[in-house]
């Protein structure tokens, strides 16, 4: 399964909520019974350490569901910026397999509570 490529948005000080659903080559839902997923934010593809972690759950598995998640106290320790993400999936072998990528621009906030 060769990743997809997904650009994101993320506002500084709110929550971030995405749900992607995963297909099969032939087109049918990716069954993720077995599997657990993970998904981390840098600042570049070589920095040694994540930005932030979007917490991950697998929803529906039989339907590939994922939803990620970032709350607004973890958007709000994250400087403006452009970023690098992936999702990978991992299997009860401990294969892992990257499902998708992309830039994630983190958009300042001007209004804080």
């Amino acid at each position: 399964m060769a990743a997809g490529y997904q650009e994101l948005f993320i506002e500084q000080g709110s929550d971030y909520v995405t749900t992607i659903t995963l297909d099969d080559v032939d087109g049918t839902p990716f069954d993720l019974s077995d599997y657990t997923g993970k998904s981390q934010i840098r600042k570049s593809y070589y920095s040694a350490n994540s930005t932030a972690e979007f917490i991950i759950q697998i929803t529906d598995p039989p339907a590939g569901t994922i939803f990620m998640k970032l709350d607004a106290n973890t958007t709000s320790d994250i400087a403006a910026g452009r970023y690098v993400y992936d999702v990978a999936i991992k299997d009860t072998a401990n294969t892992v397999t990257r499902v998708l990528e992309g830039i994630v621009n983190v958009l300042p906030q001007v209004t804080r509570f």
